[in-house]
């Protein structure tokens, strides 16, 4: 009965790395929380979805570029600027 969503789950996730599929989480998350016009959630997103990308493995054997781990660590530096920044 899931077999078949699984696979076309499974099928689509092979042509992606997990830092590229993470990254799609993130701008689906931020764009899931404009319509809520709090500067705050957006930074706190921004600042989990950083912790993410720094915690996931990176290398050659392992499961995202070490692009990913850098961009991480942008984003733990630019969410707490958000949630500074932000009036409500």
């Amino acid at each position: 009965m899931f077999a078949l969503p699984l696979q076309l789950v499974d099928s689509f996730l092979l042509q992606y790395n997990v830092g590229q599929a993470i990254l799609a989480l993130y701008i689906l998350s931020t764009l899931a929380a404009l319509p809520l016009k709090s500067q705050k959630i957006i930074g706190i997103n921004t600042v989990v979805f950083g912790v993410i990308f720094l915690l996931t493995p990176t290398g050659p054997a392992a499961l995202q570029p070490v692009h990913f781990q850098f961009l991480g660590i942008a984003l733990i530096f630019v969410g707490p600027f958000l949630v500074l920044t932000a009036d409500r």
